[in-house]
Formats: C-alpha cells, sequence, structure tokens
C-alpha cells in the first residue's frame, strides 16, 4: 500500500541545522522542483533568509532509501556543509525572507556511494491560484511541518505537525503585501515551515457545500515571523527565532503567524536559470 498524503508530508520537510557564532541554532527547509517539466526538475530546499544567516556550517539530514524507492526511516544520511550561508541563492527582495539552495550535488554524490535517499518534494501545482484563492473562505484550517524548538523524531528522522487557522483571509494581501497571517502556535525553529491547507475525504466550499471524497491541498506559504506584545503595551512583528533561548517577558508571543504567501517561492526560479 502506498504512502498517504500527510505520510509524503513527512518526508517534505528537512531539519536545518546552522553553526554561527552564537553557538547551534535549527529551523526549518522544505524540498520543492524548479524547472519541472514532468520529466526533470532542478531540486531545492527553501527556507528563510534569517535561518541560515552568519551561519559558518550547516547540516542536513536525509532518509535514505531502498533500491525500489522506499524510505528506510531509521537509516539517516545526514550531509555536513562548510560555508553554509553562501551556498543559498536569496531572495533579490530584501523584505522577502525566503532563499533556496540547490541539491542535487549532494544527491548525486550521495548516489555515487551507493546511498539512494528519500524525500518527497513540494511543487508549483499546489502552490494556489487567485480563482482557487477567490473560492477560500476567511476562515480554513491549516496545518504547519516543522521543527517546534527544535524537537524532532530523531529515531526516524520525522517533523512534526501542527493545526491552527487562518487569521485573515488568504486572497487578500495582508498590511498590503503578498502575505497572511494564521492562528498557531509558531516557536523558535519553525521558521521555513511549510504552511498548508489539507482537507482529506471532502471539504466545504464557501457556499457551504461539503465536497464528498476529495482531497484539497493547497500550500499557502512560508511561516517567517510573528507579532509579540511588549509590557509597554506595543505589538511588534519579529522573525521567528532559529536558537531555542528563554523568552524574555518584556516581549510576549500572542500565537500568531506571518506566512509569506507561496506565490514568491516561484520568484526564487529565476535565481536557478542558469
Amino acid at each position: 500500500m502506498g504512502l498517504t498524503v500527510t505520510e509524503r508530508l513527512t518526508y517534505s520537510t528537512v531539519r536545518i541545522e546552522c553553526e554561527n557564532e552564537k553557538g547551534i541554532s535549527t529551523g526549518t527547509g522544505f524540498f520543492f522542483k524548479f524547472f519541472d517539466d514532468g520529466k526533470t526538475h532542478i531540486p531545492v530546499v527553501v527556507t528563510n533568509k534569517h535561518v541560515i544567516e552568519g551561519a559558518m556550517n550547516g547540516r542536513l539530514t536525509f532518509t535514505r532509501s531502498s533500491a525500489d524507492n522506499t524510505p528506510l526511516d531509521t537509516q539517516h544520511f545526514p550531509i555536513t556543509l562548510g560555508n553554509f550561508e553562501s551556498l543559498w541563492r536569496k531572495h533579490p527582495d530584501a523584505n522577502v525572507d525566503l532563499c533556496a539552495m540547490p541539491i542535487a550535488p549532494y544527491l548525486n554524490e550521495a548516489n555515487s556511494r551507493g546511498q539512494k535517499l528519500y524525500y518527497d518534494p513540494l511543487d508549483k501545482s499546489i502552490i494556489p491560484t487567485k480563482d482557487q484563492l477567490t473560492e477560500l473562505d476567511a476562515l480554513e484550517e491549516i496545518i504547519m511541518i516543522g521543527y517546534p524548538n527544535g524537537i524532532w523524531d530523531s529515531k526516524n528522522n520525522k517533523p512534526i505537525f501542527r493545526k491552527g487557522i487562518t487569521a485573515t483571509h488568504p486572497v487578500f494581501d495582508y498590511n498590503g503585501k503578498k502575505e497572511i497571517l494564521i492562528d498557531a502556535a509558531c516557536f523558535p525553529g519553525s521558521s521555513g515551515s511549510p504552511v498548508l491547507i489539507l482537507n482529506q475525504g471532502g471539504y466545504k466550499d464557501k457556499k457551504g457545500t461539503f465536497i464528498v471524497g476529495q482531497v484539497r491541498i493547497f500550500l499557502l506559504g512560508v511561516l517567517y515571523a510573528g507579532p509579540q506584545y511588549t509590557t509597554q503595551g506595543e505589538i511588534k512583528v519579529v522573525d521567528i527565532p532559529t536558537t531555542n533561548q528563554s523568552v524574555s517577558l518584556l516581549r510576549i508571543p500572542i500565537n500568531l503567524g506571518v506566512i509569506i504567501k507561496s506565490e514568491r517561492i516561484i520568484e526564487l526560479e529565476k535565481l536557478f536559470d542558469n
């Protein structure tokens, strides 16, 4: 029996461990296909710029695959890379906290050593069009996949699922930016997490009609920041941190996350034209 949709999604993310001057930090990346023509594609990992900022060394932990393309969950293949930050291609807009790293060289190197790696990339087919966003309601259930506080199933190399809801309508650009808000617990280490709408077995459309027997999946975007309440009564939007450290009482998370809309992921693709 094949993998379910949610089982496949457990292979769509990768834990990013960075070594910088401050020590070790963790974040979330996810696999994506650029220039996918159905036969070939450029495999990349997408995350936030601030996840890899200042990283001297980085580690990605892959799951090994059997010869028949079955994941070997307890058999891992860590890849450690030097000059880590320089390997990422950053979105040219300084205000867009996205970057991507090509991984084909590392996959090919592993393959040359007889190590086939298993991963299940996301692709453009689940990025909602403007019309599809219009068909969504203001309040939709969402899932977020990643490594909050660096937590993961290290034995089986698996991420953590979180659930929440949209806090602003996905069709609108929150505060004029290509962003939306979600209502979910957004902890350090969740930066770079993909946020999706996933309805299995059916869903209710805007008119209240229940669509039976269909799976609906949309990649809404990528978590990068969250509003925090200060004791001075101010609301400030700050990057979701990558280090697990004591939270100052001067800044209190209010369980909202800021999501970069998934259409901006495609803007990274042009950086891989060569």
